[in-house]
């Protein structure tokens, strides 16, 4: 049989057009009789318009790091599926595995919602809300020493609607949207601005000077990231750390002067020094870990029972164990000696079952996110979106490598999650919806439709 030519079924139109320029053809067996071939095509290219219209408005901003989001939150379900089993199988739970991957599940798809819809806002109301939230962070931080559910002797999570969570996982995002309001209001004037007082305290009131500190950058530039730091430090002394640590970064990027960078940190090094000599807050649990640190790079440990060992010295025998390719999913033996493998000890769970390659391209993932913020901060064309989008991607990418280095020792025990991986709403939800103001300011500088 031979071939049949269907070139005489395609209309074209604009003959004299360039070559590289296709038509659209539309095959007469798709066409009614009420229908045209142009009518036809132009039916299926709004069709199609229509589609991907729909997608961008869904998720917009950086496709990269959407793909990032997606792959880190995947990785958060094999995770916590495997990790949990040590979980349901204790006498004391009545949950089975499938339970708790169900939970997460829901966590996620909770957590994705906040995000997408947080990526839809534009950044101008983000601004407008940076005030009161910080406050209500601050004031939620502050009142679950006083109504709050305690565990192993830290006061951290509140109850609010049948909701618990913890409040210093919001007063991060809340500090991050703060500073980069105080900051980028200020810029005309930050390369003179003084923001911090003096240590002599005595002199606040009669000085001039020290009454003008105050007023235009210690109130509020100074203070906030003081309170943030003591609110939280009673009870979650590595939070009150990474606070500290982000906002000296936030102030750097903010272009406040070297001088003044350093008098924050000397006032952080004096506080330190009166916490750890009056005994005040967690500083005994601190100090314990720290020696545990210690003891594990100077004495000899080999010969020392599993269940006397710290779970950091476990986690680092599970990394051990997983080697290049791990020993498969699910197959994890460290598991059931960690007292917390879903979520201050993911890392080095994950690693043991997916092995050195998979924990190198989660390491990557993370510091992705930084990079990627990075180019959204330089392509921005407004001050507060800018420091707003890298601020909470130093928090998430700073967070992950914590939690990290814990695992391998290089640092003390600090209790942090690994930011969409570890088991745990508040972390989950809360980064979530920081990553969603990152893809707000990402799209609409995409559609330059900054307003401030």
């Amino acid at each position: 049989m031979s071939e049949i030519d269907y070139s005489k079924y395609i209309r074209r139109e604009g003959a004299d057009q360039p070559a590289e320029q296709e038509d659209v053809a539309v095959r007469p067996d798709m066409v009614g009789d009420d229908v045209t071939i142009d009518e036809a095509a132009a039916m299926a290219e709004a069709r199609d318009s229509g589609l991907i219209a729909t997608l961008r408005r869904l998720f917009g901003g950086d496709k990269i790091l959407w793909i990032i989001i997606i792959a880190l939150m995947a990785i958060s379900v094999l995770v916590v599926y495997s990790s949990t089993a040590k979980m349901a199988y204790m006498p004391s739970s009545s949950n089975s595995t499938s339970e708790f991957l169900r939970n997460q599940l829901l966590l996620l798809v909770g957590s994705a919602l906040f995000m997408v819809g947080m990526h839809r806002i534009d950044s101008h109301w983000f601004r407008r809300a940076a005030y009161i939230v910080f406050i209500i962070a601050l004031g939620l931080s502050l009142a679950v020493h006083f109504v709050g559910t305690s565990t192993n002797g830290a006061a951290r999570w509140i109850n609010i609607g049948g909701f618990q969570f913890q409040p210093s996982e919001m007063l991060k995002v809340a500090l991050v949207m703060y500073l980069a309001r105080v900051l980028a209001d200020r810029q005309s004037k930050i390369q003179t601005l003084l923001i911090v007082p003096s240590l002599k305290f005595w002199t606040w009131f009669k000085s001039e000077k020290q009454r003008r500190i105050w007023r235009e950058g210690g109130w509020p530039i100074f203070f906030p990231i003081v309170a943030s730091c003591l609110v939280i430090f009673p009870s979650h002394t590595s939070s009150a750390v990474i606070l500290f640590a982000l906002s000296i970064v936030m102030l750097f990027i903010g272009r406040v002067t070297w001088v003044e960078i350093s008098r924050v940190m000397l006032w952080a090094v004096v506080g330190v020094a009166f916490v750890a000599l009056m005994g005040l807050g967690r500083s005994h649990t601190a100090g314990g870990r720290i020696d545990t640190w210690v003891s594990v790079w100077t004495e000899d440990r080999t010969k020392v029972p599993v269940q006397d060992l710290s779970d950091t010295e476990r986690s680092m025998i599970a990394i051990n164990n997983g080697g290049i390719l791990g020993r498969g999913a699910g197959q994890s033996a460290v598991r059931v000696e960690m007292t917390h493998p879903e979520s201050d000890y993911a890392f080095a769970f994950f690693v043991e079952e997916y092995g050195i390659v998979m924990a190198m391209i989660l390491v990557a993932l993370y510091v992705w996110v930084f990079f990627r913020a990075i180019e959204i901060f330089e392509r921005c064309p407004k001050k507060y979106p800018a420091l707003l989008s890298l601020g909470i991607a130093l928090l998430i990418t700073g967070q992950a490598l914590l939690h990290i280095m814990v695992t391998v020792n290089i640092i003390p025990e600090t209790g942090q999650t690994l930011p969409l991986i570890s088991r745990g709403g508040s972390s989950l939800l809360f980064t979530s919806i920081g990553l969603g103001m990152i893809l707000s300011v990402s799209r609409q500088t995409q559609e330059g439709s900054h307003t401030e």
